[in-house]
This record gives C-alpha cells, sequence and structure tokens, in this order.
C-alpha cells in the first residue's frame, strides 16, 4: 500500500465524506485550544517587534476543520495583539496535507473565511480598536508529506497539527534481513489483524514502534530547520497513556474493525489472505515515546505535554456521557455514528485491497459491532497535546 496515495480523507460533500463526519476531529482541535493559546501568548509576547509571521498547519484535511485551527490561531493572535496594545503582523498562514487531498474544498471555503475575518476587523474599529494598518491574512496551501522538509530555513514562527501525527509515513515492514548482500524486507505476521493486537507477535510491535521512532525523528528534524529560533510548535494526536500498545484507548478501534472483515471472510465475502496482508499506517505512542525522540533530536524543548481521554464520539468521558450507552437503542445509534466517522478517515486505505463494492456492507457490519461493543464498554480514546519551544 502506497500511503502518500491512499492516505486523503472521504472527499467531497456527500453522505460519507469527511467534510460530514468530521465532529470528533472538531472537538479534538477544541480540547487542544488552550495549549495553542498559551503557547501562541508566549510566542507573541517574545516577539514584540516582528511584522510578519509564518504559520503553518500540518495535516489540514478537508472540510469544515481545515480553517477553524487557523480561525482560532488568527483570533487568539488578534486578541493578544489588542490587549498588548500592539500591531497584529501580518499573518502568512499555510495550510499543509498530502498531495492527494481534497484542496478544492478548502479553497472553496476561503471567501468565507476571508469574510469572517473582515467582520471581526470592522467590529474592532467600530468599538474604537486600531490595529495600525497591520494584520492581513494570507492563506496558501502545501501539498507534500511532512516526514519532510515543507518550507524554507526559518520561515515559520507557529507549526499547528491536529489528529495526524498517529499516522506513519507508511506500514512498517517486518524482519529484515541480507542476502548477498541485498537488504530483503518481509511483510509483518499479523494474521486476522489489520494493527497491533494481543495475537500480534512481538516483532510487529517493535516494528511499529521503530517506524513510529524513524517518522518522529524526521518530522522534529525537518520543522527544526523550518522553524525560527523560539519558534513554537502544538501537536495534538491520538496516544495512549498505558506501556501496553494494545489497550482499548490506542487500538480498539482496529481490533473491532478487524472483526467485522473476519466475518466477511468466514461468508466468503473477501478473502482472509487480504486481510493478512493489509496493516493500517497507524501508531498511537505514549509520552515516553514522544519524549525519546525529541530528546534524541534535541532542537526542541517540551513546554507542556497532556493526555486527556475523550469517549468515540470525541465528548469528555463522564459517567454521564457512558451511561447514554446503557440504552441498547443509544449504543446501536452511537455504533453507526462512530462507523461513519471512521469510514470517513480510512475508506481510502481500505478501497484497493478489499474493493468498493464491499464498503457499504463492511461498515454496516462495523457500527452493528461498534454499538454492541459500547453498550458493554466505555471505549475512548487517549489524546495526546504537546506544546514545544524551539531552542537556540
Amino acid at each position: 500500500m502506497e500511503v502518500m496515495q491512499v492516505l486523503h480523507m472521504n472527499k467531497g460533500n456527500g453522505e460519507t465524506s469527511y467534510a460530514k463526519n468530521s465532529v470528533v476531529q472538531s472537538n479534538i482541535i477544541s480540547l487542544g485550544r488552550r495549549v495553542t493559546d498559551e503557547a501562541l501568548k508566549k510566542l507573541m509576547m517574545s516577539n514584540s517587534e516582528i511584522s510578519s509571521l509564518g504559520i503553518a498547519d500540518l495535516g489540514c484535511s478537508s472540510g469544515p476543520n481545515s480553517l477553524l485551527s487557523v480561525s482560532n490561531i488568527v483570533d487568539t493572535i488578534q486578541n493578544v495583539c489588542l490587549d498588548l496594545d500592539r500591531s497584529v503582523p501580518e499573518l502568512r498562514v499555510s495550510l499543509n496535507d498530502l498531495p492527494s487531498n481534497d484542496f478544492n474544498y478548502i479553497f472553496a471555503s476561503l471567501p468565507e473565511f476571508y469574510d469572517r475575518l473582515k467582520k471581526r476587523d470592522n467590529n474592532n474599529e467600530c468599538l474604537g480598536f486600531d490595529r495600525k494598518g497591520g494584520g492581513q491574512c494570507f492563506v496558501s496551501a502545501v501539498p507534500g508529506s511532512f516526514y519532510g522538509r515543507l518550507f524554507p530555513r526559518q520561515s515559520l514562527h507557529f507549526v499547528h497539527s491536529s489528529s495526524s501525527l498517529h499516522w506513519l509515513s507508511q506500514v512498517p515492514c517486518g524482519e529484515v534481513s541480507k542476502e548477498d548482500g541485498v537488504v530483503i524486507t518481509a511483510d509483518l505476521d499479523n494474521k486476522g489483524k489489520i494493527y497491533l493486537s494481543k495475537t500480534s507477535p512481538k516483532s510487529t510491535h517493535k516494528a511499529y514502534a521503530l517506524q513510529f521512532q524513524t517518522d518522529f525523528l524526521v518530522f522534529l528534524r525537518s520543522r527544526s530547520e523550518e522553524l525560527v529560533p523560539g519558534g513554537r510548535m502544538v501537536l495534538s494526536f491520538l496516544g495512549r497513556s498505558s506501556l501496553d500498545p494494545t489497550t482499548e484507548e490506542s487500538c480498539y478501534q482496529w481490533e473491532l474493525l478487524a472483526q467485522a472483515l473476519m466475518s466477511m471472510a468466514n461468508e466468503g465475502i473477501i478473502k482472509e489472505e487480504k486481510i493478512d496482508a493489509f496493516n493500517a499506517p497507524y501508531y498511537a505512542a505514549r509520552a515516553e515515546e514522544l519524549k525519546m525522540a525529541i530528546e534524541k533530536e534535541g532542537s526542541f524543548s517540551i513546554d507542556r505535554l497532556e493526555i486527556s481521554p475523550v469517549n468515540w464520539e470525541g465528548g469528555s468521558v463522564t459517567e454521564e456521557s457512558y451511561a447514554l450507552l446503557r440504552s441498547k437503542p443509544e449504543a446501536l445509534a452511537s455504533g453507526r455514528r462512530v462507523a461513519k466517522t471512521i469510514r470517513a478517515v480510512i475508506e481510502p486505505m481500505l478501497e484497493p485491497t478489499f474493493g468498493h463494492n464491499v464498503m457499504d456492507g463492511l461498515f454496516e457490519r462495523y457500527a452493528k459491532i461498534v454499538g454492541e461493543y459500547s453498550y458493554v464498554s466505555s471505549p475512548r480514546y487517549a489524546i495526546v497535546n504537546v506544546s514545544l519551544v524551539k531552542m537556540g
């Protein structure tokens, strides 16, 4: 599977599109806003004379969330400048995702985004605020993998990424050997599963952890080149708090999807060999793994690192939220909503292996399995929010 080609959300504005099924990701952005606001305030207070600010949102995807993070960032910068009684700098905003992303959806949303900024400016003027001629916002798109350089040296002041860094640059390789001086890599040994599971061998666990470390180091080195000294990053992604990578918070959405696939294989609808050959380019890292890579790369210091639980619909983890799922009809309804969210994200990855014609049936099964599981359990994700400062 060529990750660069298939790692994109369902495009357009249809019923299975990411645009219609991305509330969870929106809630994750909201969850991380406090960390983002804090980092921006510190950035602005330490750069009082700056007239042009470089901002990048990495893994922007498409749909309503694509400009949500940018809107939040712009609002915070403007509010901080008003509080400090200083000019709002010119903002150079770069939206990044893989070339297969639906950038057309984003471009079509820009007029509304600019209109909102203009209305805010007019409101500020009516209230007597003087921005002293600054504050223009210029938005551009930069297609490419963030596991590599994307921007000129020291051109960025602030980097943001939400719900993206749990995706790997490639599916991890299995055992590596040499024959006659040629390096040979084998497929992962992960029979009947599509991600790490209780039955996955230790070699598969090791391969996933190694791939994450390799990718995250490349990410840090690339951003180190692109950020100015004192520049900041806020990264938010699915992770885990447990040492065990097969706990519910880090992988169970994949475990249940594997069950749905295996039920289809048992009925002869798909071949089991295809399930064995498919592995998700995903990894839920724990805090210690992040700290290890950050310390090894050496360009950044951690300003804040938090891990917060959310339920599978992106809401707060409370007794009240799970009490609703003790009703079987509500649990099944929740399963359908969760399945639509997952489908909008991973269907493009599944189609090349399993075929377009089985997707409806697969996610109907998946919705039922998720609903039944939600009725007897309390499924949750662990969201990592980390704020980093470029040293030097």
